[in-house]
C-alpha cells in the first residue's frame, strides 16, 4: 500500500541522512587531522614558532663561526627538531659566519655570550655535545678561553623564521 511505500521511503531517507551526518563528522575530523599535521610540518620547517623541551647551550667567550656551526651540526645530527641562536631560528641556509668576537647570522651580529636553543630529547642532545672527545671537548682544547655549558630545559620557545622558505630550484612531486 501507499503507507508502506511512504514508511519505506522515510526509512531510506533517514538512513541517508545518518550516512551524510557521519560523513560530515568524518570529514571534520579528517580536516582537523590535516590541519594538525600541517602545523606540525610548518613548525618543524621553521615557518611557525614552536615550544617544547630541549637544551640551552651557553657559549661564553669568542668562537669563530665555523666552531659554532660545528655545534649546530652536532645538534642536528643528534636529532634536534628545531634550533635557534638568540632570536634567530636556524633553518636551511642559516649559517653562522665571522671571526671569533665578530659572529653574524644572516647579517645580524650575535651577542656574547652566545645562546643556542635546541628542541628535542634533552639527554640525547646534551650527551651528543658533552661526550668524551665530543664537540665541546674538542672546542675547549682549541679555544681554552671559551666556556660552553649545556643545561636541560623543560620548556623552550623558538620564533618562526623570517626567511623565505620557498625552494629556489626544487619543485615538489605530488
Amino acid at each position: 500500500t501507499r503507507n508502506d511505500q511512504l514508511r519505506d521511503e522515510i526509512g531510506t531517507l533517514e538512513s541517508q541522512r545518518d550516512g551524510v551526518a557521519g560523513a560530515v563528522e568524518r570529514g571534520d575530523s579528517s580536516s582537523l587531522q590535516i590541519r594538525a599535521d600541517l602545523n606540525r610540518v610548518l613548525g618543524w620547517s621553521g615557518a611557525l614558532p614552536v615550544t617544547g623541551t630541549g637544551i640551552r647551550v651557553a657559549v661564553d667567550g669568542p668562537l669563530p663561526g665555523a666552531a659554532v656551526n660545528e655545534l649546530l651540526n652536532e645538534l642536528r645530527s643528534a636529532g634536534a627538531e628545531a634550533m635557534s641562536i638568540g632570536t634567530i631560528r636556524v633553518v636551511p641556509g642559516v649559517v653562522v659566519t665571522g671571526p671569533a668576537g665578530g659572529l653574524m647570522v644572516t647579517g645580524i651580529p650575535l651577542a656574547d655570550p652566545l645562546e643556542i636553543l635546541a628542541m628535542g630529547q634533552s639527554e640525547v642532545l646534551s650527551g651528543s655535545l658533552t661526550r668524551a672527545g665530543g664537540p665541546i671537548a674538542q672546542l675547549s682544547a682549541r679555544y681554552p678561553g671559551v666556556v660552553i655549558t649545556v643545561s636541560a630545559e623543560d620548556r623552550i620557545t623558538m620564533p618562526a623564521t623570517d626567511r623565505d622558505l620557498n625552494p629556489q630550484l626544487a619543485r615538489p612531486r605530488l
